[in-house]
């Protein structure tokens, strides 16, 4: 019995170490064009781009919503957020977060016993009951929500916004961050990541790392202080990236790097109404808070070797809700018995011959269940719905100093089809050109509304939406 016993504790871990360890790095109003293999100009990301050089970019790689809370969910359940109630970005005085009955990537890979944690923004819902460690995170340490709700903040009105604190698990360390201490937040989430993959490398763990930058207010640390070309913004992406080459030499050093799985992406596109405090979208059209690409296509970076070929670029599209079923797949990990809207694409991330993504289409939603685009699977076609968005276009107040200049708005009247595989810029409307494409999506759009609701058309829910925690 002593001998079976110490056979099966054998198969056990040589189970688990089959699997990959698993590192999310989740920026925060990055922008498309905001590292050097994606295009950026004034400074360097070479951390960035050699993990793009070993591992696949991903160029048409999209959130399910250009908004933090709501970007967040997709990520971190595979589904919508609109199907869990998540909308926009949830306040300090929110009440709400994911549901409990809802499956976190944290709790998916714990079915294969992974050590688990999230450093950083959570923007998931602050109170004690919403917070990672009750969602499947072993730890946890960061800022509850966003580093530009609090009293500091150059747009703060007075008493708009409380003290902002740091949690650890779920307790405040520290019950104000000073802009002293913001500081020094891309170095704390480092050196926290850092402890966490030393004291889990001999088992297989899932680190979530959500930086606070490049969202403003952008803090840089005194050893990126003025080192870029393109100040402050430039000098804050030089210190994500070390922090990025500190991930990977820790993986090198503790003899991880073979076995392990980076995903380095961003939330939504960049928050263009800040000017030389915002990143770039490169050509992509308009940015955060709009549901043209240069609010939803993101940087897409994975590396894994011998898994994930390097050197490779696809421009297959992809979104986060695809990432928690990808990775069920790759560690055989049960998929939640509700209803998720990812599915597996590791063909695409695998880099195998002819890989096509299995969706039909994907929605895209912002504001409060508006349903604003639908995309073919394929990432070919894209249809633009009738609804408002703000532009940055044409406004010709130049914001600076971290002060925004106003949006205008604009209205869509009628259904604008683009050809992503040709315009990339969204700048040629082809509705006349392609009548059947546009039907086919609109059909798209009558099936997803039916599911989910679509406030644009006076249907406020849809069938399968369930409840956020309250």
């Amino acid at each position: 019995m002593r001998i079976l016993c110490c056979l099966l504790a054998l198969v056990s871990r040589l189970t688990s170490a089959s699997n990959p360890n698993i590192v999310v790095i989740f920026m925060d109003d990055m922008g498309y064009a905001d590292v050097g293999c994606f295009g950026a100009q004034g400074y360097q990301t070479p951390n960035i781009d050699k993990l793009a050089a070993a591992g696949r970019k991903f160029t048409h790689f999209h959130v399910a919503q250009p908004v933090c809370s709501a970007s967040r969910t997709a990520l971190l359940t595979g589904c919508y957020p609109n199907r869990l109630g998540m909308h926009g970005a949830l306040g300090p005085s929110a009440k709400h977060g994911i549901h409990a009955n809802e499956m976190t990537l944290a709790e998916l890979v714990k079915q294969k016993d992974y050590a688990t944690a999230a450093v950083g923004k959570w923007h998931l819902g602050s109170l004690p009951q919403f917070l990672p460690v009750k969602h499947g995170f072993d730890e946890y340490y960061g800022i509850p929500y966003s580093n530009d709700m609090w009293p500091y903040h150059p747009q703060a009105k007075k008493g708009s916004y409380p003290k902002l604190p740091m949690v650890e698990n779920d307790h405040v360390v520290d019950e104000e961050i000073t802009p002293e201490d913001q500081t020094h937040l891309t170095t704390e989430y480092t050196a926290r990541s850092l402890k966490f993959i030393e004291k889990n490398k001999d088992k297989p763990f899932f680190l979530y790392l959500a930086h606070s930058m490049v969202h403003v207010p952008l803090f840089v640390s005194e050893k990126f202080k003025g080192k870029s070309d393109k100040g402050l913004f430039g000098d804050v992406m030089m210190e994500v990236d070390w922090s990025v080459g500190q991930i990977m030499d820790t993986l090198k050093k503790n003899g991880l790097e073979d076995n392990t799985w980076i995903i380095f992406t961003s939330d939504n596109g960049p928050w263009l109404s800040y000017g030389d405090h915002a990143g770039s979208a490169g050509s992509l059209r308009e940015g955060k808070g709009t549901c043209w690409e240069g609010g939803t296509r993101v940087t897409g970076i994975m590396k894994w070797p011998a898994k994930i070929p390097a050197g490779t670029t696809t421009d297959t599209m992809m979104m986060t809700i695809d990432i928690l079923p990808t990775i069920a797949h790759v560690i055989d990990a049960k998929l939640p018995s509700h209803t998720i809207d990812g599915l597996n694409c590791w063909p695409i991330i695998s880099g195998e011959n002819d890989a096509k993504n299995p969706h039909d289409f994907y929605a895209f939603y912002y504001e409060q269940n508006q349903l604003q685009a639908i995309t073919s699977g394929d990432g070919r076609w894209k249809l633009q719905l009738p609804h408002k968005y703000r532009s940055i276009v044409g406004v010709t107040e130049k914001a600076q100093n971290g002060i925004p200049v106003l949006y205008k708005q604009i209205t869509i009247d009628q259904p604008e089809l683009y050809d992503l595989y040709t315009d990339i810029s969204e700048s040629k409307n082809v509705a006349v050109d392609h009548p059947e494409e546009v039907a086919r999506l609109q059909k798209h759009a009558q099936t997803i509304r039916a599911e989910l609701g679509d406030s644009l058309m006076k249907q406020p829910k849809g069938s399968g939406t369930r409840e956020p925690g309250m």
